[in-house]
């Protein structure tokens, strides 16, 4: 069926209604993430043996894994319908837990362990290219195109909380269990996640003639560029703050990505309206400057309450810097193909990601870890004059009224 979406934003309050279900999903199928982020650093490096690079390329497997994946996923949610991509990603995350926990039969063949646990991971990727392209193009026909910055803001928080909540979770459940109790985890609870998608309503796909992807492109690299760069701090912290708190002896790492992910959170509630009401990139700028001083703060911390300081000044600057840009992303996009313009758009963060982490691997490797932060700090800066150039080059806004599936 078709959803006639509106032309105007409406109420925050209407949205979170609108769009609780699609967020109750995505929070599910993103806790699994979650919970794997403190304790994979440490699964790779101290239970397999092996070095800081190789753990970033592991945790970067996943996203160069969505960034083949989102074009496929956001093509798909376009032509085959969202509720099918949902679905598509939840299974498919299960999948992962599997491989996860086969991985674990081979730990006294390393080698052989870890291509199973990157197979995992690179299929955890293609679920949440699948889970992201089909949440955000379901809420977009919910909610209508003038509220973009207000789906993706409700969006991101249910994945951020997700994290939130897993940090402390999957610490507690690798302390006491190991690995084996995340594989578990992985496998389970995106199966049990399919009972609440089941009896939503989906929505038809559009039957609209679909621009050529060059042209899908050519309308979203620039704001694509700007929210890749900012992304960079994010994968620093997931990725080498664990390591980081190790090194120095410092307890509670599972802390500093909560504290990400409550920043983000508390940012994205109290001003996710903004993007939509002042401009994307204007809020984008704000908040690339805030994202680097939290970025900087960990850099330069000589105790745990500085770099707890940092992540969540970290997470309160991105918050708002994937729908900042994002919002001008859908501006310039074809409206008939909202779903691979998100699609590509989020690619860019994941190639960003999936290139930046080994590759901070490698500096912490050669220069120690404190080095990563920095290297993030100077890369995550430089997103600022992308959001100078869309300011002084913002087209203005597409007519939103319409029909959008």
């Amino acid at each position: 069926m078709s959803v006639t979406t509106s032309s105007a934003p409406v109420a925050e309050p209407a949205i979170a209604v609108t769009l609780f279900p699609i967020v109750a999903v995505i929070f599910s199928g993103f806790l699994v993430i979650g919970l794997a982020m403190p304790a994979l650093p440490l699964h790779v490096h101290q239970g397999l043996g092996f070095d800081t690079f190789v753990v970033g390329l592991v945790a970067g497997s996943q996203f160069a894994a969505s960034l083949i994946s989102r074009f496929t996923a956001g093509h798909l949610a376009d032509t085959r319908g969202v509720k099918r991509v949902v679905v598509a990603g939840l299974i498919a995350a299960s999948v992962a837990g599997l491989l996860y926990g086969l991985s674990l039969e081979f730990v006294d063949m390393p080698a052989m362990s870890l291509a199973t646990l990157l197979l995992g991971r690179a299929i955890l990727g293609g679920a949440e290219s699948f889970m992201v392209a089909g949440a955000l193009n379901w809420g977009l026909a919910l909610a209508g195109p003038a509220n973009t910055g207000r789906v993706m803001s409700w969006v991101g928080t249910a994945i951020y909380i997700a994290y939130a909540a897993g940090a402390p979770a999957g610490s507690a459940l690798y302390a006491r269990h190991g690995f084996t109790a995340i594989a578990f985890a992985t496998m389970l609870i995106p199966l049990l996640t399919l009972f609440v998608v089941a009896p939503l309503r989906g929505i038809a796909p559009s039957r609209h003639a679909r621009p050529a992807l060059t042209k899908v492109l050519g309308a979203i690299w620039l704001p694509g560029l700007g929210m890749a760069l900012s992304s960079v701090g994010f994968g620093a912290i997931t990725t080498f703050a664990v390591l980081l708190f190790a090194r120095n002896g410092w307890s509670a790492a599972w802390l500093a990505l909560s504290l990400v992910s409550i920043g983000f959170v508390l940012g994205r509630l109290a001003f996710g309206h903004l993007p939509d009401t002042i401009g994307g990139p204007q809020v984008a700028l704000i908040c690339i400057v805030i994202e680097a001083a939290g970025q900087a703060l960990i850099w330069l911390a000589t105790m745990p309450v500085l770099a707890f300081a940092g992540a969540a000044l970290a997470g309160l600057g991105y918050s708002l810097v994937y729908p900042g840009f994002g919002v001008e992303a859908v501006r310039r996009a074809p409206p008939e193909s909202r779903g691979l313009a998100m699609g590509a758009y989020t690619a860019c963060l994941d190639l960003t990601l999936g290139v930046s982490t080994p590759l901070l691997g490698l500096i912490a490797a050669g220069a120690g870890l404190n080095a990563v932060f920095l290297a993030s700090t100077l890369i995550v800066l430089s997103g600022a004059a992308v959001a100078l150039r869309l300011i002084a080059t913002q087209p203005p806004a597409r007519g939103s009224s319409g029909r959008f599936s």
